[in-house]
């Protein structure tokens, strides 16, 4: 049989043969699917996924050649479906299913007169396989729809499944809940003046929107914003929390005198059930993490929304930004990659290569910030949907810096946004920022409370925004920046244009982390033509 035209998997090339397709995806994206395929240790099925999975997705060669064991997609069935029909890619397996594929070589067909029984005993170890492959299928898709092993053809016992895809229940939640069940984190966070005193500011400078209304608190922790919200008059508080703190802010909405207002709920947002029915006017959540979107608590809040807010309620904040710049980083690029360069006389740069593949948490200075921010994800909480939070943004960012100098890293920030009346703040609209060394103290939130009501009782004709940065210009929260270290540095002056692409997405093996890949292009100037090279970097949030 003369071989079949086949279709590169990186670029729309046509090459003789599948063969010639595997050399070509090698040499030219430097993919090796047989020898990617051993290492991964993949059978057919396997094999079979991967192949339709680049096919369906379009991953860039680099993403490829980091895949492991563990990804999702080679034990889904989806990708068993071919995706370009009559695929010879998909018949041109050389893994350990293949053990007979080229039992009938041109030698053997040459001998076959000769010999007949080797040719059938060929033909049958073929179709033997074949058959074995065909069962496994049928397994797959009786346990896909349901069905009993005793509806059809039995391949074993009832609740046989396909070894490759038999992967325990993944549960993403329960070392999340448990970590904050732990004093420590509780007290960082409280402590953390220009998170805690923005939430008071907004709750007590914001009577009209809490005075007699029904409050729900999402991932309330120690019910700090519950007491905020019963303090400013609410009529009801609903406090859920799904650790084992709950059990402590009962006792501390006992000890402040408010449980007749507060109810603790303890259990997950989704599950829960509130007394009588109960809708509510707002809900307050601290639902943000690292990169803002690190545990995946967005998703909660806007179930919570969906369940039990009014229409017309308000969620407290109403809206968050992403943010990236590019920055310097010098003091975090020496301590977390050149110092291992020379430990005590020894080389130890092995030990930095995963700097380059996880985000750095750490703080840079306002200082070492080299261009203006650019926002990569904009999210109204009253219109968001949580597959909205997977996303891929383009950026540009000009280098502002006055001399010659290396951008170490990418810097992403969040910055948060409270409105009483819930609207959506047009792109312009900065966040506050909380300069170095400024005091932000409990004593002034009664005084902001008189005056936002003395400004109701004369009609203020503009809602006023609360909000905060966690950005470099601003006092350090606990969220601090996330860093994206390059593994290049870039060579910036003024006028320098680094470009290129921001890809977010929820871990494949736990939802609450993240995956980053950032895809850019450095140009000298606005004038310079586009750079043909892309670099690509993948990075985990954890």
């Amino acid at each position: 049989m003369s071989p079949e035209p086949c279709r590169s998997l990186f670029d729309n090339s046509t090459h003789p043969s599948a063969a010639a397709a595997l050399v070509h995806d090698s040499t030219t994206h430097g993919v090796d699917i047989d020898g990617l395929c051993a290492q991964l240790g993949l059978d057919f099925h396997g094999r079979t996924r991967l192949i339709n999975w680049i096919r369906r997705e379009h991953p860039d060669p680099g993403a490829v050649r980091a895949l492991t064991p563990s990804e999702s997609f080679l034990c889904s069935d989806d990708y068993l479906v071919p995706t370009l029909p009559d695929d010879p890619l998909l018949r041109a397996n050389d893994g350990p299913h293949a053990e007979h594929a080229d039992a009938w070589s041109d030698d053997d067909e040459d001998d076959a007169a000769a010999e007949p029984t080797r040719r059938i005993r060929a033909l049958e170890a073929q179709l033997a396989a074949t058959q074995r492959e065909l069962e496994s299928l049928a397994l797959i898709a009786r346990t896909r729809l349901g069905v009993r092993s005793d509806d059809g053809p039995s391949t074993g016992g009832d609740d046989a499944e396909p070894e490759a895809c038999a992967v325990p229940q993944r549960d993403d939640d329960t070392h999340y809940f448990e970590s904050y069940g732990a004093n420590e984190i509780h007290a960082v966070m409280i402590q953390d003046k220009v998170r805690t005193s923005t939430y008071a500011s907004f709750i007590l400078g914001n009577p009209d929107l809490f005075v007699d209304k029904v409050v729900l608190d999402v991932g309330c922790g120690t019910g700090i914003l519950s007491l905020f919200a019963a303090k400013a008059g609410a009529a009801h508080v609903y406090a859920v929390d799904a650790s084992g703190i709950a059990d402590r802010a009962r006792a501390i909405v006992r000890a402040n005198g408010y449980e007749d207002t507060i109810t603790v709920i303890r259990g997950k947002v989704e599950d829960i059930v509130l007394p009588d029915g109960a809708q509510v006017d707002v809900i307050v959540s601290e639902w943000m993490g690292y990169a803002l979107l690190y545990e995946s608590m967005l998703d909660s809040v806007l179930a919570a929304r969906d369940r039990f807010l009014k229409p017309g309620g308000v969620l407290a904040p109403s809206q968050a930004r992403m943010e990236l710049v590019l920055c310097a980083a010098d003091e975090v690029y020496k301590e977390r990659v050149e110092f291992w360069s020379d430990v005590y006389g020894f080389d130890m740069v092995p030990m930095a290569e995963e700097v380059f593949h996880e985000a750095v948490v750490d703080v840079v200075g306002p200082e070492t910030v080299l261009s203006e921010p650019q926002t990569v994800k904009d999210i109204y909480l009253a219109g968001a949907v949580p597959r909205q939070l997977d996303f891929v943004a383009p950026f540009s960012l000009t280098s502002t810096s006055a001399r010659k100098c290396k951008a170490h890293a990418l810097v992403l920030y969040f910055d948060a946004f409270f409105t009483p009346d819930g609207v959506r703040l047009p792109s312009e609209t900065k966040a506050r920022v909380v300069p170095v060394g400024a005091a932000e103290v409990a004593e002034v939130w009664p005084l902001r409370r008189r005056l936002s009501r003395r400004m109701s009782a004369h009609g203020s004709s503009k809602p006023v925004v609360t909000s905060f940065s966690t950005g470099p210009a601003s006092v350090p929260t606990h969220w601090k920046q996330t860093l994206f270290l390059l593994r290049e540095p870039i060579v910036v002056d003024e006028g320098t244009i680094v470009e290129g692409t921001f890809h977010c997405r929820k871990n494949a093996d736990n939802s609450r982390e993240l995956d980053v890949e950032i895809h850019y292009t450095v140009r000298l100037s606005a004038d310079a033509p586009a750079p043909a090279d892309v670099v690509v970097q993948i990075y985990k949030i954890r």
